[in-house]
């Protein structure tokens, strides 16, 4: 499994921004896509932004797109995600994922302890 270290979460208004870092443990992005997932209490855990290795293709969940902006630095290894325009909606623990390919979120199991967004007046 490999292993994460997701950072930048917060509490934030309904509005606001923050940026989510994902960093690895004991190896180097440079070779993989690297997927942002989120799960909400109740709901499903669901892709919501993937970069390729290169950082040349994104893609987006619909519920993020225009919002949510998804880059990487090789050099520094480690993958961000910044959030702008948060609604309530986004409130979830964030997680990221190696991935083989982005289509379809096709990953390999990754773990780390995520990051909690809390969006609320």
């Amino acid at each position: 499994q490999l292993q994460f270290v997701e950072s930048g979460g917060g509490l934030v208004q309904p509005g606001g921004s923050l940026r989510l870092s994902c960093a690895p443990s004991g190896f180097t992005l440079d070779y993989y896509a690297i997927a942002w997932f989120r799960q909400a209490p109740g709901k499903e855990r669901e892709g919501v932004s993937c970069i390729s290795s290169s950082g040349d293709y994104t893609n987006y969940a619909d519920s993020v797109k225009g919002r949510f902006t998804i880059s990487r630095d090789n050099a520094k290894n480690t993958v961000y995600l910044q959030m702008n325009s948060l609604k309530p909606e986004d409130t979830a623990v964030y997680d990221c994922a190696a991935c083989e390919v982005c289509s379809g979120y096709v990953c390999y199991a990754s773990g780390g302890q995520g990051t909690q967004v809390t969006v609320s007046s």
